[in-house]
């Protein structure tokens, strides 16, 4: 036992093992798959991470956006330097300006889909200049009437606070031999992937032992979750392998989930599927009452070529037998105080009732002796009843004339619904009523109803699971004491 235990916890820590790895292989994904869209997130907040993870996306500066934020430095120090209106200051305004209607033209955030950041800079230089023009706008902003009228601190301080923290944001992006932007993620991943694969293989190999019968396919799809680590494509499916692995490392419980994807999944399908059935049911039993199929099981026909009788035995009699005989020789003798006691009361009522008996009740000893009458015949009669049931049960002429008298009946029943057309009303009849049934309550199942079933499946089975639980303990307990006592 301790050995058992023992190797339990091994292979705990182990899955524990290979599922953190392989939730950090999803991480790194993931934060690959969100590294473009969040890039300029990243930038602002983890700029070390974009310099390092920039090379795996093959994103590079920009030269046009490098060359603008340069010549923006320039000015600084020109006008730190020799002044605002310095002619020094004027030339590199006028590059500002022939730089800044290049920026406009000729887009170099839509190569990398970010002509939206190219909107915001224009209108936000708009909204500073009160110019319609973008163009316009950047061509007043850097100009030297502009800045000495509105202080070149605040104007400077806001291109640098508003303005460049989107410009910097561009940025060129390498296409590869396929024509494609290059990604080199796969140099990152290859080494999990070897390993995963390596993994399956032994995991494969180990079931293929424990399951001899098993082949090759059969044991790798016994793990078939796993393949998603090996595929170098659709990574975020990967989650899968992950989900399950953290689950079977009691790392994470899916418990919950997995009830509620099983009560969807069934409350999906469960209400098209029993109204297939339920209906597919009610159609066979109209069809067989079209063909007469019903009606002659109903009157016991011999002549009835389709049905299979698998053991040549009249069930309906059989079963009308054994019921007769429990009644006879189980039931009726529990219940005969019962039986005396209603007959009893009923011959009272009978003595009662009469008219001679009511003028002799005043006499000294009539009600005794009635009483005593009364109980005499009631249990008489329910004596003799009960013998005669028993002598018609055991008695085989009596049973004889019993079976001639059902077939009997039956043939006439028969005879005599065909003779007056009766039969057919009443197959007219059933089938009506099997398409009402259809139609007003199959056809109205309803979603609710599915999860309201299944709700109440799921009950039971906790009782039944907690009612297990509390046996197991009661016989657990009883065993101990036992155990003590000796």
């Amino acid at each position: 036992m301790a050995q058992i235990n023992s190797d339990k916890r091994r292979n705990l820590w182990f899955e524990r093992l290979m599922a953190i790895i392989a939730t950090v292989n999803l991480c790194i994904c993931l934060f690959d798959l969100s590294y473009i869209p969040w890039r300029d997130l990243y930038l602002r907040k983890v700029p070390q991470i974009t310099k390092v993870y920039d090379k795996v996306k093959g994103i590079k500066p920009h030269r046009e956006i490098e060359n603008y934020l340069e010549n923006v430095k320039l000015l600084e120090e020109q006008v730190s330097q020799t002044g605002l209106k310095s002619k020094e200051s004027a030339i590199q305004l006028e590059e500002l300006r022939r730089l800044s209607t290049e920026m406009i033209d000729g887009n170099p955030f839509g190569a990398v889909n970010k002509s939206g950041t190219l909107e915001k800079i224009k209108n936000r230089m708009r909204d500073r200049t009160s110019v319609k023009s973008a163009k316009q706008a950047f061509g007043t902003f850097w100009s030297q009437a502009y800045l000495t009228e509105n202080g070149w601190n605040q104007e400077i301080a806001f291109f640098n606070q508003k303005i460049q923290p989107l410009i910097v944001t561009g940025y060129y992006r390498t296409i590869d031999e396929n024509g494609e932007f290059t990604n080199i993620l796969w140099l990152i991943d290859l080494p999990f992937v070897t390993f995963f694969a390596l993994e399956l293989l032994a995991r494969t190999f180990y079931i293929r032992r424990q399951n001899p019968g098993f082949s090759w396919l059969d044991a790798v799809l016994w793990r078939w979750y796993d393949l998603f680590l090996l595929l170098p494509f659709w990574r975020l499916l990967r989650i899968i392998p992950v989900l399950v692995r953290l689950d079977q490392a009691h790392l994470l419980n899916l418990q919950p989930v997995r009830k509620q994807i099983n009560q969807g999944v069934v409350a999906n399908f469960a209400e098209e599927l029993t109204e297939i059935v339920i209906v597919r049911l009610i159609n066979q039993i109209q069809g067989s009452i079209k063909q007469g199929d019903l009606t002659r099981w109903l009157l016991q026909k011999e002549n009835h070529s389709e049905y299979v009788d698998i053991n040549n035995i009249n069930e309906v009699e059989a079963i009308a037998g054994i019921l007769i005989k429990a009644i006879v020789y189980q039931v009726l003798p529990k219940i005969e105080p019962e039986i005396v006691a209603i007959l009893h009361h009923s011959i009272d009522g009978a003595f009662n009732q009469s008219p001679i008996y009511r003028n002799l009740h005043n006499l000294p000893g009539v009600g005794q002796i009635q009483a005593q009458l009364s109980e005499q015949l009631s249990t008489q009669i329910a004596t003799n009843l009960y013998k005669a049931l028993v002598s018609a049960v055991e008695d085989p002429v009596a049973t004889k004339l019993s079976s001639q008298l059902l077939e009997r009946f039956s043939e006439a029943l028969g005879a005599e619904m065909q003779k007056k057309q009766v039969l057919s009303e009443i197959q007219s009849l059933l089938f009506d009523f099997l398409e009402e049934v259809k139609i007003n309550y199959v056809q109205r199942l309803s979603h609710e109803d599915i999860e309201q079933i299944i709700q109440q499946t799921r009950q039971m089975r906790s009782q039944a699971s907690h009612t297990t639980v509390v046996t197991k303990s009661s016989a657990l307990l009883q065993t101990k004491n036992k155990a003590s006592s000796e």
